[in-house]
């Protein structure tokens, strides 16, 4: 009698097991890029390298990610089935679009903008997208595209735990920003652009300056990282340690 209790236990226990590992792998992780083809075409390149990217580390990692070119799915309902979403190389235009993603991180969501999705100045009139920036406003940028010596500011951040103290980051246009993210008291910055780079550029020139490059907002589940500017963003192995591990981090 004993026996055959404690062999119903145990096949239950297994059943149990079984149905929360089916479950789990029902409920897999899934991630939302969202991407222009009607923008520059150095960004455009900039966003086939980074789905080629994501969808092979998806594959490898066992998290779903979907793609889409269509904005209007940054809506409320659709954004539900998401754990975070990722901006790629435009952000959104109208109103109701910009309510719902403001929906989306207020409770909870995890994003990451690339370049030009951080890209805001005095005609883009949306103050709270300035505020969840950490009040960073475009002020300017380098001209032509170049490599530039980052300097990583954090190596606890999760983001950025596996990168050097320094590296060179491949050929990119780099913004910078007034105010400086960094003065505002939420902002952790995680990397910054070396001064030894300035003066940065040959048409367009950074002369000077505290320029942060990769910064999270701790009041949200965030990053942003101003790379994101023609095909050849992936091509260090290095830097390419932080794409990975910030979905991951904001995945969880």
């Amino acid at each position: 009698m004993i026996k055959n209790i404690l062999k119903a236990i145990f096949c239950f226990a297994i059943v149990l097991v079984f149905n929360q590992q089916a479950s789990a792998q029902a409920q897999k992780i899934r991630v939302l890029a969202f991407y222009s083809t009607k923008v520059e075409s150095d960004h455009v390149d900039f966003a086939k390298d980074a789905i080629k990217f994501y969808t092979k580390m998806a594959a490898d990692k066992g998290f779903a990610f979907d793609t889409t070119q269509n904005w209007n799915e940054l809506n409320t309902e659709n954004l539900k089935n998401y754990k975070m979403v990722i901006w790629l190389n435009d952000f959104p235009q109208t109103e109701v679009q910009r309510s719902d993603f403001e929906k989306y991180m207020e409770n909870g969501g995890g994003w990451i903008g690339f370049h030009v999705a951080g890209y805001n100045d005095q005609y883009t009139h949306w103050p709270w997208y300035v505020s969840f920036l950490g009040g960073a406003v475009f002020y300017n940028n380098n001209w032509p595209p170049l490599p530039a010596k980052v300097i990583v500011d954090d190596n606890t951040h999760p983001a950025t735990k596996r990168l050097p103290k320094s590296y060179i980051a491949p050929i990119n246009e780099w913004y910078g920003w007034k105010p400086d993210p960094r003065d505002n008291k939420d902002v952790r910055v995680l990397v910054t652009l070396a001064p030894s780079n300035y003066p940065l550029g040959k048409k367009d020139i950074i002369t000077e300056g505290d320029i942060p490059v990769v910064w999270t907002n701790t009041k949200y589940k965030m990053i942003y990282m101003n790379m994101g500017h023609g095909d050849q963003i992936f091509d260090s192995a290095t830097q390419n340690k932080m794409f990975e591990d910030a979905v991951l981090w904001l995945a969880k």
